[in-house]
This record gives structure tokens, sequence and C-alpha cells, in this order.
């Protein structure tokens, strides 16, 4: 394995991580799930507040509403598949913005 992909491996598990952490630490908060459904509060300060937070908890929000809709809805395995492919780029890029400024602020050498 090339450290490029290595590196970009352990991007996508960070935001993966790093998205769960943040929404399973809004469940906790809140006692309610966080979705896509914060944004239609309309112009509120929480809705501006709630746009980096989504920026970042967003792959977890997509692969749990793809997976339930999965078992619910009966998707086909081709949509499943998109969704997919979008949450580990997202994740992928939350992940290494995360890192990026971890090394910028000196915790990672």
């Amino acid at each position: 394995m090339t450290p490029e992909a290595l590196n970009t491996f352990f991007s996508i598990c960070i935001g993966f991580a790093l998205a769960g952490a943040l929404v399973n630490g809004y469940q906790a908060v809140a006692q309610r799930p966080a979705g896509f459904g914060l944004l239609q509060d309309g112009v509120a300060p929480k809705t501006f507040a709630a746009v980096p937070f989504l920026v970042f908890a967003a792959p977890f929000i997509i692969m749990r509403n793809t997976l339930r809709g999965l078992r619910v809805e009966s998707r086909r395995a081709e949509f499943v598949m998109m969704a997919t492919v979008i949450a580990g780029f997202w994740s992928m890029m939350s992940g290494t913005f995360f890192l990026m400024t971890l090394r910028a602020a000196g915790v990672l050498g």
C-alpha cells in the first residue's frame, strides 16, 4: 500500500469517526437524532450554527439514512452504492481538513 493510499484511508477513517462522534454527542445533548432538518428553521442564528456542524457530521447522517432506507423502504442497491461513495468522499474531505487543522495547530507532526 502506498503512503498516499494509506493517508487517504486514514483521512476517510478520521472523517467517519469525527462525524460519528459529533452526531452521537448531539444526540446525547438534544435527546433526538441529528439530521438535515436542522436547516429548515429559516433564517435564525441556530440555523447558521447548524451549518458547520452538518458539514462535518454529514457522512454519518448520510450513511444512517441510507441504511435505514435500505431496511425500511427496500431501496435499490445502486442508490445505496451511490450514497456510500458520496459519504466516503465527503468523509475523506472532512477528515483531510481535520488532519490539516491538527497539523497546523502543531498537534500532529
